[in-house]
């Protein structure tokens, strides 16, 4: 079977503190008002228990994705390590990946006109290093793993997080508890937006 890459998330670890955040923006030149990885919070239930999930996004790396099916111009390409390209050479601004993306990850940037997303920080990947994202994860929520290896703990989906079947993201989570309740278990309060 063929590597796919993606990302781990541990969820009981995860405390929003969005230093995955601003790793990418310090490590990109991304436009103002783009991000490329954000922390979003998720409404669920568990055991009647209304609670919110802390998540760390950003492009899931699809194994069947969306944004390289519709491109007209082709920009872009799939590597053998699963990880998804965009080329913003031929890119046009067309922006029929940004509708396509049931994730909405692409970003159309105003400025250049083109498309922009998350590439995993394929250069630190191609050098043996990890994500800047995951280089900043101060409690080791965040990884990079081959998703067809993923621990017998994790899931392909989560409550909340819409799990699309015809794309195949390439990303799973831990979580035995939503994070309010594991974060009133060791003692700490609500994390601000």
């Amino acid at each position: 079977m063929a590597r796919q890459l993606g990302f781990l998330i541990n969820l009981e670890k995860c405390i929003g503190c969005k230093a995955c955040e601003m790793a990418c923006e310090n490590a990109r030149d991304i436009s103002e008002g783009s991000r490329w990885r954000r922390v979003v919070r998720l409404r669920k239930q568990f055991k009647g228990v209304n609670s919110q999930q802390l998540i760390s996004l950003a492009c899931n790396h699809c194994q069947n994705p969306e944004c390289f099916r519709v491109c007209p111009e082709r920009a872009y390409h799939k590597r053998r390590d699963g990880i998804v390209l965009h080329n913003p050479i031929r890119c046009t601004g067309c922006q029929q990946c940004v509708g396509a993306c049931p994730f909405r990850t692409p970003q159309y940037n105003p400025l250049t006109k083109k498309v922009e997303k998350c590439d995993l920080c394929v250069s630190n990947i191609d050098q043996g290093q990890m994500p800047s994202c995951v280089e900043a994860c101060f409690f080791s929520a965040l990884e990079v793993v081959d998703i067809n290896n993923i621990p017998t703990n994790a899931s392909s989906t989560t409550s909340g997080f819409e799990n699309i079947k015809a794309t195949k993201p390439s990303i799973a989570f831990i979580c035995s508890k939503p994070v309010s309740i594991y974060l009133r278990e060791h003692g700490r309060e609500g994390i601000g937006d």
